[in-house]
This record gives structure tokens, sequence and C-alpha cells, in this order.
């Protein structure tokens, strides 16, 4: 399914306290109401992951609806960070878990200001329906999250493939295939039990040394480890192999991947070629800055000379 994503789990942005974007930040007159979008865009920069919090305000112990949004728990949750950035978590995981059509409605308690977050994926049928959280849909809501990260806060389209938590595919058009060929990363872990999250690089994607592209969480040089510029994921390296992903009996994604001993349903990513951008092409992008050289962090072509 093709998203317009904006996000590194906008939990990565409470640890670091960034800004989220002025079209996702709250007046601060009340009462009032904020609506999510229709489409959202992927550019939310990843600052820190906070979204182990959500292991502890009760979301995952409740079913995903309007009456499991009416818990203490939940509301000191969103209390704990700044309103803008409680309602992007909440946006894109709504976005992820619930279907498109339905919504999600919480009022604040004491500032009556009501939020609506809209369904899309609707990767995790059951949790939306009103039971607790199985570790299955856990794990999906985990990659999902982690699929939607964008390094650098610009609005980037991806393709999602997959399975939803109870093994349906994930639909797509011929079409939707055709645009987003390059095969990018698949998305693992479960943030919900502090169980970490993790990428690993298709190995059909090959960066050479004058080539990047926004998905830097995913696609970063560095062989594995904790990503440098998304910390906290962790980097597993190439999909395969030391990696221990199996493919889906389709052989388009992962099914699973395993790692420190547990095995995590996931979710893979797909881009359009044209977005990996070459040193050289004469456009200064994002991911590339001034220099004196031919790579990306030094791109004298496209970006000119650093003064």
């Amino acid at each position: 399914m093709h998203v317009s994503t904006r996000w590194m789990l906008a939990g990565l942005c409470l640890a670091a306290g960034c800004s989220p974007e002025p079209q996702d930040s709250l007046e601060e007159s009340r009462p009032g109401t904020v609506e999510s979008a229709q489409i959202v865009a992927n550019s939310l920069t990843p600052n820190g992951l906070a979204m182990n919090g959500l292991a502890f305000n009760g979301l995952a112990f409740n079913g995903l609806t309007n009456l499991g949004l009416a818990t203490a728990s939940f509301e000191n949750w969103f209390n704990s960070n700044p309103a803008s950035v409680s309602h992007m978590v909440m946006q894109y995981l709504v976005r992820c878990a619930v279907p498109s059509g339905q919504s999600r409605t919480w009022t604040h308690p004491s500032t009556g200001v009501t939020y609506t977050w809209t369904g899309g994926l609707g990767l995790t049928p059951a949790w939306a329906g009103g039971t607790p959280a199985t570790e299955t849909e856990e794990q999906i809501i985990t990659a999902c999250l982690g699929a939607h990260v964008n390094k650098y806060g610009v609005s980037m389209q991806i393709s999602l493939v997959g399975r939803d938590a109870q093994g349906t595919l994930i639909p797509t058009t011929s079409s939707e295939t055709s645009s987003y060929s390059q095969k990018e990363a698949t998305f693992y872990g479960n943030v919900f039990r502090n169980e970490g999250l993790y990428v690993c690089k298709d190995p059909l994607l090959k960066l050479n040394g004058s080539q990047s592209t926004l998905r830097a969480c995913a696609l970063e040089s560095q062989a594995s480890g904790t990503s440098v510029g998304c910390p906290p994921i962790v980097i597993t390296g190439t999909c395969g192999g030391g990696t221990n992903c199996s493919p889906d009996s389709t052989k388009q994604f992962h099914s699973t991947c395993a790692y420190n001993g547990n095995s995590y349903k996931t979710i893979s990513a797909r881009i359009r070629p044209e977005d990996v951008y070459t040193c050289g092409d004469g456009i200064c992008q994002v991911s590339e800055s001034c220099g004196t050289g031919t790579s990306p962090s030094s791109c004298l072509a496209d970006c000119g000379a650093c003064q």
C-alpha cells in the first residue's frame, strides 16, 4: 500500500525535544478541535526514540477504541510530552493500526481539546476492534512506525509491503509496484516491550559513494550497530544471512526477522528509483551538503563550496 508518511515515529521527537512541523502544532487557545489530514507527509525528524513509553500508557492493554483511550494512564502519558508531539505519536499509531474510513477521537479532560486521529493501513484489526494487543500486533505496529522514518524531515512517499497481524497481504496495485520498484529495507522489533527497533537493508539496494536518499535511517553507510543518524534504531546489516530474515511465500518481502533470540513480524518499504540522488546531477538535495568532493556530505557539483 502506498503511503505518504511523515515520521520517524513521532515519539522520536520526544526524547530530544525537536519541534514538529507547523501543520502538526496545536494552537494555544483552548478549547478546540485538531484533526489529522487524510494524507500526511513523511517528514518527522528522528531525534531520539521515546516510543517505548507506549508500553506504559495502557494502550497495549486496552483495545484501540475511543473507550480504550478514556483512561487515566493514557492521559498521564499524553501529558508527559508536549501536546503537539503526543498528538503526532497518536496520529501515526492510529494510521498504522486502524482501517481507512475509521478514526479515533479523544477529548483532553483538562484542556477540552478534541483530537481526531484517522485510520489508514488497518494492520491490527483485532486491537483496533477493542481487544488487547497481541505480541504479533505489537510487532507489526512497531515495524510500521519504523518504516515511516525520515531522517531529514522532508516529505517523501514510500510503498509499504507485508502482511497485517492476521496474515493478510497489504494490498498493492501493479502501478504502485512498478513506480515503487526499488526494494529498500525491512523493519522489525517491539517498542511496546522495550525490545528495540531494527532495520536491515534489502540486498538489491546498492548505493555507491556518490548516492544518497532522504531515507537515510535505513540506508546509512555503516554496516551495523545503532544508527548514527537515527538512534536508537539498530542497523542489522543486509536482510538475510546474518540477520536471519525469512522470505515470505510471495518472495516479495521478508516475513520474519530474528534478533537477540526473538523472532519478529516485519514490514518492508519500497521507494521510487528517482528518489535515490546522485552528487553531480546538478541539484543540491537535502541529503547533500556543500564541500569540495563528490560524496553526498561534500558535493561540490551540486551544492558548491562551503563559505
